[in-house]
């Protein structure tokens, strides 16, 4: 089905839950995203991270705040991310200024998270270099000794961040390579559309 510019929704965030919803059962992981920064040198990396937090203003994920994406985000607080599904030949691209969670944002979701998973957040210290896979898992185990007794606290240095967009791409793939491209645009309070070349 062709993606024509007036049929698309006029709030991003709305197009952007139609697509999510449309790809539920298509995909293995459907909340997984590309998540792109940059350093103050402008040299770009890009991972997979899971889409945790979709409002009608931003979008978010949680991580380590000393690993590579966090220092690269300390540096430049700019990101995008990119949403594909082979499935339906969609793919979205999100660009925009990216901020910390709040404190409490970031306890009340490391908090539905499976206790392994809290072990693994306080025990790696992530982008930096393990001597070996031993010393990894020892250090979850002290941590789960540690935590015997109790809930496990989330660590100072994992959070969630959230990206809000000032730009987003929907694109469809069509035949020839002559793919529908609709691009908003904020333009003041609002959202402008057009239509981009493929």
């Amino acid at each position: 089905m062709p993606l024509e510019l007036d049929q698309c929704d006029p709030s991003p965030f709305v197009q952007f839950a139609a697509w999510f919803a449309e790809a539920e059962g298509e995909m293995d992981e459907r909340d997984a995203v590309s998540l792109s920064t940059a350093s103050s040198q402008g040299h770009p990396s890009s991972r997979m991270v899971l889409l945790r937090h979709v409002d009608d203003h931003s979008f978010g994920w949680y991580t380590n705040y000393e690993s590579r994406k966090g220092r690269e985000l300390e540096q430049s607080p700019f990101a995008a991310i990119l949403w594909y599904c082979e499935a339906r030949g969609r793919q979205i691209r999100i660009e925009g200024p990216v901020e910390k969670m709040s404190s409490d944002e970031s306890d009340a979701y490391f908090a539905t998270r499976a206790r392994g998973s809290q072990l693994g957040a306080h025990a790696s210290r992530q982008s930096s270099v393990l001597a070996n896979r031993d010393e990894l898992e020892a250090r979850v185990r002290a941590f789960d000794l540690e935590f015997a007794n109790g809930d496990v606290p989330r660590p100072a240095f994992w959070g969630g961040y959230r990206l809000m967009p000032e730009r987003f791409e929907f694109w469809q793939h069509r035949e020839d390579r002559l793919h529908d491209r609709v691009v908003y645009l904020v333009d003041g309070d609002e959202w402008r559309r057009e239509r981009q070349a493929p």
